[in-house]
Formats: structure tokens, sequence, C-alpha cells
């Protein structure tokens, strides 16, 4: 009868009393083995067709996402959690809005959780709407939305009409995946050489079921 290894991981290998079979003695062992290494899959979807039926995921597998860049581990209640920070996605901008800075965009976090980085501006270096209302400057995909509204206060610079330099704004993260920013009434002028800006570094949120 086949022996399991010392470590309790539940590798068997033969024992001298066992009926010859190299066939059966090696597959034993080397499925035993793959569950437990890093495994490696083109993308999730390929992940997906592998390990399914009889070589179905189980708690603790580990493994690694050629397409997305990214490590995820196995757990109980048959989610995958991811191991790594995963690649960053550029921001889709809203009609008026475009990149002052920082490369924006937003990446999945190891254990969960989003994070944003990066500053934004006025496509034709204009003023920042601050009439005090909360003006959509672009979306996240709906997968990555919050369960209820994020509201956070962010970096930013505005001059005013009495010339005064303000450096905070108000970041909304919508349950649709729309992101919205609101500053105060008279703060948010600039112009081509020195835009009005508002910030995104240091923002995360936990999206639904996160």
């Amino acid at each position: 009868m086949p022996r399991s290894d010392s470590y309790s991981q539940g590798v068997q290998y033969p024992v001298l009393g066992d009926a010859p079979d190299i066939e059966v003695a090696l597959s034993t062992m080397v499925n035993a083995f793959v569950p437990r290494l890093n495994m490696r899959f083109a993308d999730a979807n390929a992940r997906a067709a592998a390990l399914s039926g009889e070589t179905k995921p189980i708690p603790g597998m580990v493994t690694y996402l050629i397409a997305e860049d990214r490590w995820e581990g196995r757990q109980a209640d048959g989610s995958w959690l991811l191991l790594s920070d995963g690649p960053w996605t550029p921001l889709s901008f809203a009609t008026g809005y475009t990149a002052h800075g920082g490369s924006p965009g937003w990446r999945k976090k190891a254990g969960g959780g989003i994070e944003l980085r990066g500053r934004f501006r006025r496509s034709n270096n204009g003023n920042l709407d601050d009439s005090g209302a909360a003006i959509e400057f672009a979306n996240l995909p709906s997968s990555i939305a919050p369960a209820a509204l994020r509201l956070f206060l962010v970096p930013s610079k505005r001059i005013t009409v009495s010339g005064v330099t303000r450096y905070t704004g108000r970041l909304e993260i919508h349950t649709d995946g729309s992101l919205k920013y609101m500053v105060e009434a008279g703060g948010g002028t600039g112009n081509s050489a020195d835009p009005a800006w508002v910030g995104l570094d240091g923002v995360m949120f936990s999206p639904a079921g996160d």
C-alpha cells in the first residue's frame, strides 16, 4: 500500500510491497504534486477549462495567468483571491476631460480592493466646473464598481477668481462605475500654462462583493 509524504500534504509514493506498475506509481505522484505547484495558464478562460470535473480547483491552489499577468489563490468559498497587484488599466474619460499626468488608471490590489492613480484636467486646459455640482469625468467598469457611493477628499490645484490657490477637491465613485468630482464655487479656474487639475493618487475602495 502506498505511503504519504512526511509533510502531511497527501502526496503518495509506492513501497516495495506494491505491485510493480510504474505508470500508476508516477501518475499518482504527478497528480498529487501539480495542484500544489504554482500552475501557469494562458488566461482565466484557459484555467477555467483545465480546472473542471475531476481536476476542479481546490482550496489552496495557486495559479499564474499569463495574459492578465497576475497570481491568484483558490479560497474555500470557491473564489480566486488576487495574490499580486494587477496591471494598471487606463481610465476611460468622459468628453471634455483628459489626463494631466501620472498615467490615470485603476488596478486590482492583492488581497482585494481597487486602487486609482494619476491626475486629470479639462481637455481644453479650461476651468474645472466649479458650480458646486458633481461632474462626471471618467468611468470604471461596472464589474469593479462599489456596492454603495464612496466619497474621498483628493488633491487638486485651482486658482480662484481672487488669485487664491486651493488644493483639495471631492471625488465620488458611484455604484455604476462613474467617477465624479466636485469643487467649491469660485475655485476652479486655471489657464493653458497652469491648468486646474484634480488628483486620484492614494484612492482605494472595495468593489461590490469584495
